[in-house]
């Protein structure tokens, strides 16, 4: 066979699109996914019956956190790629369980770098978060600023795994791009994330749960915006660099809840709740080096975006799960 990108977390939600867009441009892909319980692993499946057709697809279902089956995986496929989405997500669960957030984020991701430096893969794409940023007092949030004061668990390790990322580079001469994704939404997103649980509640007729008074705010990307952003770290040629992928225009909380309601012709019942450890009061991305050097270049408002999620969740509904 060709030489492979291997895509992990490829189940998922980012994951499983960006697996789709492989495949239509002619990759073979490679996909390492656990398929574990965080939701529902049906979910994950029904995310991969498109690329499950596709003879250019393989499939290795084991744990970032085995060596010796990332091992096996490295040894049976050439690769010229690796694209790192798999993770324990998740601000507020990271809270909760710590170390288990930093073995699958940590370890996995020094597994994944070391065997690379190994087969000597020559590029890595690291899929970041923007909770980096921490209570950040200076927005938008831009690359250039002070990312060392993490407010999760989640977010130190993510902020870590680009300085190992780092590491690797510095040592190795891997070519690494950590990409820094804001708030993603769309069809597929995963069912603890806001809109996914905003709009099956109100669909339910059931209360939402809206921690501190609505008015954080949040710069929420559509799904096919981060995609596009992702091909081009791929393609293009970088040592080692760390972009944001955001819209880069934030809504608040209350706000959001409107446009669902609109779109799903429902109305919500709001449980003010406290504000949730972890949680940080805005997220607005600086999009300026995405796009002066990626191209990149959002094109689906929220408005637009949760009109077509919902179109996609009232057509999925009867194979969601809570």
């Amino acid at each position: 066979m060709s030489e492979a990108i291997l895509v992990t977390g490829g189940a998922g939600f980012i994951g499983s699109h960006l697996v789709d867009k492989l495949l239509v441009r002619g990759e073979e892909v490679v996909v390492v996914d656990d398929f574990n319980d965080y939701y529902s692993p049906k979910i994950k499946w029904r995310n991969l019956a498109q690329a499950l057709q596709n003879p250019r697809f393989h499939l290795e279902q084991g744990d970032i956190r085995d060596f010796p089956f990332l091992e096996r995986v490295f040894k049976r496929y050439p690769l010229k790629i690796v694209v790192h989405l798999a993770a324990r997500a998740g601000v507020r669960p990271s809270v909760e369980d710590p170390i288990l957030y930093e073995e699958v984020n940590g370890l996995g991701t020094t597994n994944l770098l070391e065997l690379s430096r190994r087969f000597e893969v020559p590029k890595f794409v690291y899929g970041s978060s923007s909770s980096v940023y921490g209570f950040s007092n200076k927005v938008p949030f831009s690359e250039e600023e002070c990312s060392d004061r993490p407010a999760s668990p989640y977010a130190a390790t993510k902020r870590a795994n680009e300085l190992m990322c780092h590491a690797y580079h510095h040592l190795f001469g891997i070519k690494v791009v950590c990409l820094r994704f804001f708030t993603v939404y769309g069809p597929r997103q995963r069912p603890e994330m806001a809109i996914h649980k905003f709009t099956r509640l109100i669909d339910q007729g059931k209360e939402i749960p809206v921690f501190g008074d609505g008015s954080s705010k949040r710069d929420y990307t559509y799904i096919d915006d981060i995609i596009q952003g992702v091909l081009a770290a791929i393609d293009k040629d970088f040592d080692y660099e760390i972009f944001n992928l955001g819209e880069s225009q934030v809504t608040d909380l209350l706000t959001l809840i409107r446009l669902i309601e609109e779109n799903l012709g429902k109305k919500a019942r709001l449980k003010f709740l406290p504000f949730q450890p972890g949680d940080v009061p805005v997220t607005y991305a600086d999009i300026t080096k995405a796009k002066k050097l990626l191209g990149y270049n959002p094109q689906v408002p929220i408005e637009e975006g949760i009109k077509r999620f919902i179109a996609w969740y009232k057509k999925e509904a009867p194979y969601l799960e809570g």
